[in-house]
């Protein structure tokens, strides 16, 4: 897996670092599969206390990979289906992670990077961190990562941000409580360990059921309806004309037709 690394200690702490650093961390097809089979063993593992996510080189992750898009728009519809639905269920099984998740948010954080980061229970942020759910932009919609982000920063903030696709900095994204904290850069990683000692001094079959305690008091939703409408959402999109247009467009660095 060498797009993405795993390192465990004696605490039980396994950290997951996202290793496309060329392309920002962005997921393909598969680094969404590593990721899904790393997260499915992990949780298997009785070993593991913590889990933390964070992202190599300069960015967290700058979503989904633009080449991988261009290519899913040729799929097939069953092809594109089946797509979509590896990544809702990368982003559950996160979100339904046994143990305490942390993202240590050490850069840029685009499209589905916030989906990873609203799926985890505690996101620290560097104050280097920059965010975006741009894909109205490309002519695409946010759709397998909506019941995450919404969960996380509500309707409201997501009113504005869905359809600007505008930046915002870290501080902005802990008023809308996309993270938990926000941190000086080179502080990050230490601020992280502090937090996973923190997180270390409950008792895992507590948080386990504490976590499960959650999700069963929050608003009722159909998980599994969930992810097969979302999934058919942005399968179908992304092969539309629009969506087609907004990425030749940020292939060749001018305004999609629609702006101009």
């Amino acid at each position: 897996m060498s797009n993405l690394s795993l390192a465990t200690d004696p605490r039980g702490v396994a950290l997951l670092t996202l290793n496309r650093p060329e392309v920002h961390n962005a997921f393909d097809d598969a680094l969404i599969s590593s990721l899904l089979e790393a997260l499915r063993r992990l949780s298997e593992d009785s070993s593991v206390r913590v889990l933390c996510l964070t992202g190599a080189g300069a960015s967290f992750s700058a979503g989904a990979d633009l080449n991988w898009m261009r290519r899913a728009a040729d799929f097939s519809e069953e092809e594109n289906i089946a797509d979509a639905h590896r990544l809702a269920a990368m982003l559950r099984t996160l979100d339904e992670f046994p143990c305490p998740t942390l993202a240590l948010v050490n850069g840029a954080a685009f499209g589905g990077g916030i989906g990873l980061v609203a799926a985890c229970d505690i996101a620290i942020a560097s104050t280097q961190a920059r965010f975006s759910l741009s894909e109205v932009r490309l002519g695409l919609v946010p759709a397998t990562i909506s019941p995450y982000v919404i969960a996380a920063i509500g309707q409201r903030a997501a009113r504005r941000f869905y359809l600007t696709g505008e930046r915002f900095d870290a501080n902005t994204a802990y008023l809308i409580n996309l993270v938990h904290e926000v941190v000086p850069h080179d502080e990050l990683q230490a601020t992280g360990e502090k937090m996973m000692d923190t997180l270390l001094s409950g008792g895992p079959k507590a948080q386990a059921v504490a976590k499960n305690l959650i999700k069963e008091t929050a608003p009722a939703r159909d998980r599994d309806y969930l992810d097969a409408w979302t999934a058919r959402l942005i399968a179908e999109i992304r092969q539309t004309d629009e969506a087609a247009e907004g990425l030749a467009a940020f292939f060749d660095k001018r305004p999609a037709t629609w702006k101009t």
